[in-house]
């Protein structure tokens, strides 16, 4: 059955989206970006104090949290199902996120607080084509822009 629908699939078909198709895609899209949004802003928040705090362990442990998170997002979204429009932004959003939680990754692994603080910027710097990738997708699934992605 999942093989058959996925063959109905708009992408799949390659015709033009309906306003019901495109609608049920932006409720799936946001049912994965919403907790995503969420864990990544309480594990950025956290680093973010633990490195104020000069906490290393936990500013490493919110970063390794962040990866988890980043990467489980990336799964769920390419296994979704878009506009033939949009998948060429959705491929360059999985990408550049993959990139991201590569940086986060490095970023974690480091061994001082000195080194850490200074992914911070470059860290700040690789959420700019996340968040561009998700401007686009969003638009075209008729949803608003994001506060923060």
């Amino acid at each position: 059955a999942s093989q058959a629908s996925a063959s109905q699939s708009p992408t799949a078909r390659g015709t033009a989206v309906t306003s019901a198709e495109l609608i049920a895609m932006a409720a799936r899209y946001m049912a994965i970006a919403r907790p995503a949004n969420r864990e990544l802003d309480h594990e950025f928040d956290g680093f973010d104090d633990h490195i104020k705090d000069g906490d290393l362990a936990a500013a490493q442990a919110d970063l390794r949290a962040a990866v988890v998170t980043e990467r489980r997002f990336d799964r769920q979204l390419i296994a979704l199902s878009f506009p033939p429009q949009t998948e060429p932004f959705v491929r360059l959003l999985y990408r550049v996120n993959q990139a991201r939680a590569e940086l986060t990754s490095t970023a974690a692994s480091v061994t001082s607080l000195r080194e850490l603080r200074g992914y911070q910027r470059r860290l700040d710097a690789a959420n700019e084509p996340v968040e561009d990738a998700v401007r686009v997708i969003r638009a075209q699934l008729g949803l608003p822009p994001p506060d923060t992605s």
